[in-house]
């Protein structure tokens, strides 16, 4: 999970964003988003949809399932994504 946070540093560096900014939007304190930031909690689905939201990207900017998961597992991740597609299951535009 240390890559999340240090690519949820990196992109919001990129937007000139400051930490006090990201915790006021997030209604969370700036320690608290420093410890995110600083992978010193588990960032969960709420934490990074509520990230990508403020920064604007999509959450598998900051997380991809492979840093979540371990290698391997990126290409199931999308081999079920094109079977959803195949088979006319709505896939959310988030996780494309």
């Amino acid at each position: 999970m240390k890559i999340c946070g240090q690519n949820i540093r990196k992109i919001r560096r990129s937007k000139d964003f400051t930490q006090e900014y990201m915790a006021f939007e997030m209604g969370i304190s700036q320690k608290a988003y420093s410890d995110i930031e600083n992978s010193k909690v588990k960032i969960n689905l709420e934490i990074l949809t509520k990230i990508s939201d403020i920064l604007e990207i999509k959450p598998s900017d900051i997380c991809s399932i492979s840093d979540k998961c371990g290698n391997g597992f990126e290409d199931k991740y999308n081999d079920l994504v094109e079977y959803m597609k195949k088979n006319g299951i709505k896939v959310p535009k988030e996780y494309l």
